[in-house]
């Protein structure tokens, strides 16, 4: 059974940081893309960002220049650095995974991190 877990969620003031990991396990024969997806109540879940097994990185508007996108192959790991975070970052954080366990990649979501900052 794959299995998404992610940590490092929290409450933070305005301009902080925070760092948030997803790691994958259980019988895995590779990971396509990797992504962080965020979702406030209410509110459609939305694309944060975005990263292929090569390296290549998409990011939504609203977060280029603050959030960083990484991954680490070998420990089937994603990670998203959050730096000058603002009050309307704060949501539920997703880790999403195209997730190869045969021939085909199948997708996986992680339970959900809460991100909250405020003052």
């Amino acid at each position: 059974q794959v299995q998404l877990v992610e940590s490092g969620g929290g409450l933070v003031q305005p301009g902080g940081s925070l760092r948030l990991s997803c790691a994958a396990s259980g019988r895995i024969f590779g990971i396509d893309a990797m992504a962080w997806y965020r979702q406030v109540p209410g509110n459609e879940r939305e694309l944060v960002a975005h990263i292929i097994s090569g390296g290549s990185t998409t990011y939504a508007d609203s977060v280029k220049g603050r959030f960083t996108i990484s991954r680490d192959n070998a420990k089937n790991t994603v990670y998203l650095q959050m730096n000058s975070l603002k009050p309307e970052d704060t949501a539920v954080y997703y880790c999403n995974a195209a997730i190869r366990v045969g021939p085909h990649p199948y997708d996986y979501w992680g339970q959900g991190t809460q991100v909250t900052v405020s003052s």
